[in-house]
């Protein structure tokens, strides 16, 4: 069971739950200085003030897709050398471009830019990006900045953000990641958990109560309470992981000798070190965890928080499922033919794919387990299909000495590297209308590599490897794990560094700027961008109103890829899957900017374009889940946008990527009367920007009529305002940097 707790919460001694009216002696300012996330985040601020916090990362990470940009970015705004530990690993672009060497280029660029600026690059299939940071990076009390949502080692006592790629740049030119002191969630966990259920059923569970009511929207997750000692460290890496699914800004657990034994297998025991509360911290808010409680779950298309016990699915799959088709009609349209009641036969549930990966699904206890279940019995050789793919080349050959991928072969699975591609759209891209199961990240539409917009569509649950096995056993029938589990192994994990040690290339404070950087013909420049005018006229391009709008609609992932390192190639493909006619909208707007500045034209319905910039903007009602990728907002910008209005921004992490690269956030009260072709006239935005207005009035221009609209930039810093003026964050690096 799973309790909310929308109150200010006491812990006493890491062990009982007291509330406000049981001490009202207690002072929550002071305790809740007694929280071990208070105490890390004030480690690495180093404004002087407890509330706006400047932080410093001890260590960051990029992968394939999006470390170009950055360096780039860098580079473009001054960068002479890595100034922390950069890992820039390659797991997400590892496949070469069918035809080309596209992807491959990447990879001999960030290799370039390691040896130049003094990086550490982990060559492709070596490990998952968050598999390599934990086992190599982590530390007990550091902070960890990365350019990928997941970016997620609060088990290791690993206070990690995944960001934008801007702001990894600010790091790179030792700048600060700034930020309103955050409220702090207790995650209280206790109970025992049940044979068969693993950490994707209690991660699961956890996201489908909190997403949907934004209960730790850009809060941090402090994990505490006597259930932890019973869970393995793999098993804590699997739930914390997943809590980039809440929306949360962090997570952080309490350390204990587990942890450290895991440091001393990983030769770093020097970055041990006990982490708990103070004997009373304070919270502002509680979710209550009993382990034993929970059963294997699934989520359902397509978001990990639609969230079913598998066994409510197996009893109700026609409601169920017909719940899930009329849900994707209206986010898919007609012309998307969505039949999971197709996959109903008798009492069963045919799956066509089950697949074990990355950084959630593919540990060592999870492909361990998997085997010791499978032992014996196969996949078949009809349509069902077993993939695993290990997240590190030291966890495949510790399975391997184990016996368990020999075993797993034997059974009929396929035995991969370590890849993200089915976390993202790249790796076992399932056939139209086919049905996955999978112990990964996320299960939004596209996510799966399908395209809705040419018809094809298939459709993605996440479940726990041991799930995804019994499934596997059962030939495609879908069978919780409870239902065929086996005892959890006892085992020894053997790590053999050498693994790393004979491949990684580690550059840290050997920069050689002598050093070109290897730019393949498909890494290209940012365009140019111009600063803030005095008023600005916007034209929507796009009006979205799905109740929340992904990275991945406004970007998408899987073969979008290989146009990561080309800004103007991959603006291409903005908006595609969610209004294909975006893009040509928004070039027509940009166009009459550039007619603007040649003089072609001096006024558009009646407004003098005297000092007055012209762009678009798109309204969505909640804008930004899912990925960090910058490039849902670079994209925009590419093409000529000026803005986003929204009812609410899904992440920070999203606003962040707007404001970094020049697109103002604003927000509304209610949902406005806006079509595609309408302008918006803000008449002395740039004044209104350094005044530090937080309320913009605005003209809404019609064909037939005009209206006042109130537009909203709540809560923004100076910098942000500055940025925002300048016309993104390279404009304003570069005019600082000329001023020195």
């Amino acid at each position: 069971m799973i309790t909310l707790i929308n109150e200010k919460t006491y812990l006493k001694n890491s062990s009982e739950l007291l509330f406000k009216e049981q001490v009202s002696d207690l002072s929550f300012d002071e305790y809740k200085k007694n929280t071990i996330a208070y105490s890390i985040l004030q480690n690495h601020n180093i404004s002087g003030d407890e509330i706006n916090l400047k932080l410093k990362f001890d260590a960051m990470a990029s992968h394939d897709i999006t470390y170009v940009g950055i360096v780039q970015t860098a580079k473009s705004s001054g960068l002479d050398k890595f100034p922390l530990p950069y890992v820039l690993t390659n797991c997400h672009n590892s496949l070469c471009a069918v035809g080309g060497t596209i992807n491959e280029d990447d990879h001999l660029f960030g290799l370039s830019a390691a040896k130049k600026y003094g990086g550490i690059y982990v060559p492709a299939h070596l490990a998952v990006i968050h598999q390599y940071m934990r086992e190599m990076m982590s530390g007990c009390g550091k902070m960890i900045l990365g350019s990928d949502s997941h970016t997620r080692y609060g088990a290791l006592g690993t206070m990690a953000m995944g960001e934008g790629g801007p702001e990894l740049v600010k790091q790179l030119l030792q700048k600060t990641y700034d930020l309103t002191y955050p409220e702090i969630c207790l995650v209280y966990i206790e109970g025992e958990i049940k044979p068969g259920v693993g950490p994707q059923d209690v991660a699961l569970a956890i996201i489908g109560e909190v997403f949907k009511s934004g209960f730790v929207k850009n809060k941090v997750l402090e994990f505490v309470g006597p259930g932890i000692k019973k869970l393995s460290i793999d098993f804590r890496n699997g739930i914390d992981v997943m809590t980039t699914e809440t929306t949360c800004l962090s997570s952080i657990w309490q350390t204990d000798d587990l942890v450290k034994e895991y440091f001393d297998i990983h030769q770093r025991k020097e970055v041990y070190q006990q982490l708990s509360p103070g004997d009373i911290a304070a919270y502002d808010c509680a979710i209550k965890v009993d382990l034993s409680s929970i059963e294997n779950m699934i989520a359902l298309p397509f978001h990990p928080s639609n969230t079913y016990t598998i066994k409510e699915v197996i009893a109700n799959s026609h409601d169920i499922f017909a719940l899930i088709e009329k849900d994707a009609k209206k986010i898919l349209g007609d012309h998307v033919k969505l039949d999971l009641l197709s996959k109903i036969k008798g009492k069963d549930i045919i799956v066509d794919q089950g697949i074990i990966a990355g950084c959630a699904g593919g540990t060592f206890e999870n492909i361990l387990i998997a085997s010791k279940m499978i032992k014996g019995q196969n996949v078949g050789h009809d349509d069902f299909t077993f993939s695993v793919y290990p997240q590190s080349q030291p966890v495949n050959f510790a399975l391997t000495k184990e016996g368990a991928m020999n075993t797993l072969m034997t059974a009929g699975a396929i035995i991969k590297t370590a890849f993200c591609g089915p976390c993202f759209g790249a790796g076992d891209v399932p056939a139209n209308n086919a049905l996955s199961v999978r112990h990964t990240t996320r299960n939004f539409p596209n996510r799966e590599g399908s395209k809705p917009g040419d018809g094809q569509i298939a459709s993605v649950a996440l479940m726990d490897a041991r799930s995804v096995t019994a499934t596997a056993i059962n030939k495609g029938i879908l069978t919780p794990a409870t239902d065929i589990a086996i005892d959890e192994p006892t085992y020894t994990y053997e790590y053999n560094e050498k693994i790393y040690n004979n491949r990684v290339y580690y550059g840290y404070k050997a920069q050689d700027k002598t050093i070109e950087l290897k730019l393949g013909p498909n890494i290209k420049e940012w365009p140019e961008m111009d600063a803030i005018y005095d008023n600005l006229l916007l034209q929507v391009t796009a009006f979205i109103d799905d109740p929340i709008t992904t990275t991945d609609e406004l970007i998408p992932s899987g073969e979008t890829s290989s146009y990561r390192s080309n800004p103007i190639a991959l603006a291409e493909y903005t908006l595609s899957r969610k209004d294909p006619l975006y893009v040509g909208r928004a070039k027509k707007t940009r166009q009459l900017f550039i007619d603007k500045k040649q003089g072609k034209i001096n006024s558009i319905e009646g407004i003098s374009l005297e000092n007055t910039g012209i762009g678009s903007v798109i309204y969505a009602n909640k804008p930004g889940d899912g990925s960090a990728r910058e490039q849902a907002a670079s994209c925009q910008k590419v093409l000529g946008g000026w803005a986003n209005i929204a009812l609410e921004y899904a992440t920070k992490r999203y606003r962040s990527n707007l404001v970094n690269w020049g697109i103002l956030p604003f927000t509304v009260d209610e949902k406005p009367d806006l079509s595609n072709g309408d302008y918006i006239y803000i008449e002395g935005l740039k004044e209104m920007l350094r005044n530090g207005d937080e309320s913009i009035k605005a003209i809404i221009i019609k064909k037939e009529s005009r209206q006042e609209i109130t537009l909203h930039l709540p809560a923004m810093t100076y910098d942000e305002r500055e940025v925002l003026i300048k016309g993104c964050l390279i404009n304003y690096y570069k005019e600082k940097n000329s001023a020195y």
